[in-house]
């Protein structure tokens, strides 16, 4: 059975420098989760949004998520009947972080328990968004495999991945063996 990757951006969506937008232009079969607004975001909204997304898949789902996407991958597993294969969980920032408060709504109450699916939770150690410990906190508390990428700040168009090898080789990890 074939897998549906669908690309979960986060904050502003990502650009044309970021590691998701090469695999999206690389493999036209990956599906964007495509955001009303992505410099306002909405938790409900951007949860109802992923609930869209993968009701309207025809086959198994991987979400491959980044930043702000992976809180609302979380968030969305609190309240879904849907299920998917699993996630490949990027760089998710720390949505209690003063910065980030005011212009986050309903993203400070992260789900601390474990998801209901397979997961992956790639991590740098220099994410101005959230620390590399705080990363393996939220991984233990997910269920989640914890991968520490070493110096990749936050793991987007500013990390110059391009196509992001060593990303890609996760996701097929998750996609061969969803016991993780």
């Amino acid at each position: 059975m074939a897998t549906q990757i669908l690309i979960a951006p986060g904050y502003c969506g990502s650009g044309d420098d970021h590691w998701q937008t090469y695999w999206e232009k690389e493999n036209t079969e990956y599906i964007r989760i495509e955001q009303r607004d992505w410099s306002q975001p909405s938790a409900n909204e951007w949860t109802d949004t992923i609930e869209k997304f993968v009701s309207e898949a025809t086959t198994e789902v991987i979400v491959v998520a980044h930043s702000l996407g992976c809180i609302a991958l979380a968030l969305w597993a609190q309240k879904t009947k849907l299920r998917i294969k699993g996630a490949l969980l990027v760089a998710p920032p720390n949505t209690d972080d003063e910065k980030l408060k005011s212009i986050l709504k309903g993203f400070s109450q992260v789900p601390q328990q474990k998801l209901p699916f397979p997961s992956i939770l790639l991590a740098s150690t220099n994410d101005q968004y959230r620390s590399i410990e705080e990363s393996e906190t939220l991984a233990e508390q997910w269920g989640s495999q914890f991968v520490n990428l070493g110096a990749l700040g936050h793991i987007n168009g500013a990390s110059n991945l391009k196509n992001w090898p060593e990303g890609r080789e996760y996701l097929n990890k998750l996609a061969n063996d969803a016991t993780l």
